[in-house]
């Protein structure tokens, strides 16, 4: 072996350790220590911030209308179905009384069916109470609706009592008519009574009522059991007790006929109308007018139509009642209730009411039976 690959072997095994990949060295820091990260500068966070607060703001008040919303519909519709449910009780209240005034005022009826026709209404009137006790009201309406149960109450009592009285009535063959009339006439102040408490204790405070809730447009219904106050009188009844007995109290066939208005008057205040000036007429949710009218004649009449005609030249309301009985020489009232106006009738110079009384079989003289009155009406 030569001296050279000595050498070489020997430089192989002496080859000295790998040494790490030295690092680059970092460049020395300058200015000291580094200064701390500030956030950006400028509006635009701002307003991203009042942004978010005011669409937060939105959010809630949206929420707060939606349930707000939500509590009104319900609280209508809660106002609403009672109203519905009274509107169907008051309607059949309603016709019992007008189905009561025809039966009374009806001519060739014997006792027996009159009786068993009053019994048949009294229980009509009383299924009328129990549908309304068996109503739940709102809460803020359960006073008033415990009014309306007594106003029902009235009307099942008054026809109660005079079925009772014409039994009684027919019962004493010595009770003169006049007396007669006078006992059926007190039961049947509970009826007249009835619509006072139903407008004064049941309609008019549910209103208001309503108008505190919010629901002002809920419509209250009305109920009037008695068309012809003058009829439940002691006269008028007398009248039925005498015709029930068999007496004769039916037009006779000879001598004078006939009817004439008396007068005519704006309801509530009782302003008398003229036919010869026109009047300013205050008009309401209860406007009425009440007709009086007298028999001229010698002979009772019965089942007499009267007209109510309002016009304003273009637009016509007719409303009509019937006169069940009136006396010879005696006079009675028709009264037209809750009449509603048009808009078109308000302030207008060419409306008129005009009163028309049909005339009677026999009857010669007709120009008094029909007047006509010219008025201006203003919202009260």
């Amino acid at each position: 072996m030569t001296e050279r690959d000595t050498d070489i072997e020997f430089d192989f095994f002496e080859e000295p350790e790998t040494r790490e990949a030295a690092r680059p060295d970092r460049p020395p820091a300058r200015g000291g220590p580094r200064p701390p990260i500030r956030t950006p500068q400028g509006f635009t966070p701002l307003l991203r911030l009042v942004g978010l607060i005011a669409f937060a703001i939105v959010i809630v008040l949206l929420l707060v209308y939606a349930v707000e919303g939500c509590q009104s519909s319900s609280k209508h519709a809660k106002y609403q179905n009672y109203m519905t449910k009274v509107s169907q009780i008051a309607s059949n209240s309603h016709s019992i009384g007008t189905r009561l005034s025809t039966l009374l005022g009806q001519p060739g009826l014997k006792a027996s069916d009159v009786q068993n026709k009053l019994a048949g209404l009294a229980r009509d009137e009383q299924q009328d109470v129990d549908t309304a006790r068996a109503i739940n009201p709102p809460g803020r309406l359960r006073d008033e609706n415990s009014r309306m149960i007594d106003a029902l109450q009235y009307r099942y009592s008054g026809i109660v009592g005079i079925s009772d009285s014409v039994r009684q009535a027919l019962r004493n063959k010595n009770l003169a008519a006049a007396q007669a009339g006078a006992l059926l006439e007190a039961p049947a102040q509970r009826l007249l009574a009835s619509d006072v408490v139903w407008d004064d204790s049941f309609k008019d405070p549910s209103k208001q009522v309503l108008r505190d809730q919010g629901v002002g447009d809920v419509r209250v219904p009305d109920s009037n059991f008695v068309q012809s106050p003058d009829f439940f009188t002691a006269a008028g009844l007398g009248a039925v007790v005498s015709r029930l007995r068999g007496a004769n109290v039916s037009p006779t066939a000879g001598g004078l006929h006939g009817t004439n208005i008396v007068s005519t008057k704006a309801l509530p205040k009782g302003t008398e109308l003229s036919t010869s000036q026109r009047l300013p007429i205050a008009a309401s949710t209860s406007l009425g007018f009440a007709v009086t009218v007298e028999d001229s004649g010698d002979s009772a009449e019965v089942h007499i139509p009267v007209t109510l005609t309002i016009t304003n030249g273009t637009k016509s309301i007719v409303r009509t009642q019937t006169i069940a009985f009136v006396d010879k020489k005696q006079q009675t009232t028709v009264t037209f209730r809750n009449v509603q106006l048009d808009p078109s009738f308000f302030g207008s110079q060419s409306t008129t009411v005009k009163v028309k009384v049909n005339p009677v079989p026999n009857e010669q003289t007709i120009s008094n039976n029909s007047a006509q009155y010219p008025v201006i009406f203003s919202l009260q």
